[in-house]
């Protein structure tokens, strides 16, 4: 009975999606694995290199049920919640522990300006704090470097120099070359700064990081949406 009950509770719960597809993941330490993309609508920054403006208001409201239905034809192990900020939406907490126990590895791609204590121990997180390019530096809050887990990843778009040393001072100081296994990764802004010289501030630094692209924008059409 009890059982019969969680289940109706979860059929009532919606979020508001912008889009969901299956494309291959370009970004992070999944990068090149086939992945399942849900993709939540509404952001609280306006960061000025921002590639995805059109989920800041696009999007229709969907149970989760039929979140799970839509992307139960595709095999892809792999899930990513992202946006936007898809924490800004409380029940993207359920959409986990039920993408989770249907058999599927939970990504989550967050920005460093919601709190991250509530995501569940099995989610894989991508923290993207943000450099002072964006625009949106002064809403980062540090206390999410304190609650990574070792395996999770940290992601800071860089567009300029200042925004590199922003990461070094970062890392430095929340000993996170020591904390992570994997190092930190810098993006270019797509466009923007070139990788080629991205790629030669972190072989002279002493700090450890990777080099990260969004290799989605190479294997297709930048321009493109859902890929």
């Amino acid at each position: 009975m009890e059982e019969v009950l969680v289940r109706a509770e979860r059929a009532s719960l919606t979020l508001k999606v912008n889009e969901i597809f299956h494309s291959i993941q370009g970004e992070g330490s999944y990068a090149l694995h086939p992945c399942i993309f849900v993709r939540l609508s509404g952001c609280n920054l306006r960061c000025v290199w921002c590639d995805t403006m059109y989920s800041f208001y696009e999007g229709k409201v969907q149970s989760l049920e039929e979140i799970l239905r839509y992307i139960a034809p595709w095999h892809s192990r792999l899930v990513e919640i992202t946006g936007g900020e898809p924490l800004l939406q409380r029940n993207v907490y359920p959409l986990m522990d039920m993408l989770h126990n249907s058999g599927r590895t939970v990504l989550l791609e967050t920005s460093g300006s919601v709190l991250i204590d509530k995501v569940p121990s099995f989610v894989h997180i991508i923290l993207d704090m943000k450099a002072p390019a964006s625009g949106e530096s002064g809403a980062n809050k540090y206390e999410n470097l304190e609650l990574l887990k070792p395996s999770d990843d940290l992601k800071i778009v860089v567009a300029d120099h200042a925004d590199f040393s922003f990461a070094v001072d970062l890392v430095a100081a929340h000993s996170l070359a020591t904390r992570l296994i994997r190092p930190a990764i810098l993006q270019p802004v797509f466009g923007e700064l070139e990788p080629a010289q991205l790629g030669e501030w972190i072989k002279d630094a002493q700090t450890p990081f990777r080099l990260g692209l969004q290799l989605h924008k190479f294997i297709y059409e930048p321009s493109l949406r859902a890929v």
